[in-house]
């Protein structure tokens, strides 16, 4: 079966903000079986418009990891993201 992903790429507005955010979301993405791949770190755009921050997370399928966006707690704490930073979450189905 192919594995879920949920991919996240973000410019934080509020730094402070957004450390709540990830304080809080961790722990609700991990209880819904997130792998963290990729979480900030060095990025260089090659193409194209970018945001700062780029996050993927594993899930065991492509429906592990829509059911866990769609979480209530982790679109509770989402509501922290929409203030604190611009961003662009997709879902994706990997190979």
């Amino acid at each position: 079966m192919p594995k879920g992903y949920i991919i996240g790429h973000i410019t934080v507005n509020d730094p402070e903000a957004y450390k709540e955010y990830i304080e809080k979301d961790t722990p609700i993405l991990l209880r819904l079986g997130a792998v963290p791949i990729v979480r900030g770190g060095q990025a260089t755009l090659m193409e194209g418009e970018a945001y700062n921050r780029h996050v993927v997370f594993e899930f065991p399928s492509y429906a592990d990891a829509l059911a866990a966006y769609n979480d209530p707690d982790y679109q509770e704490v989402a509501k922290i993201r929409h203030r604190s930073a611009n961003s662009t979450i997709i879902v994706v189905e990997g190979t």
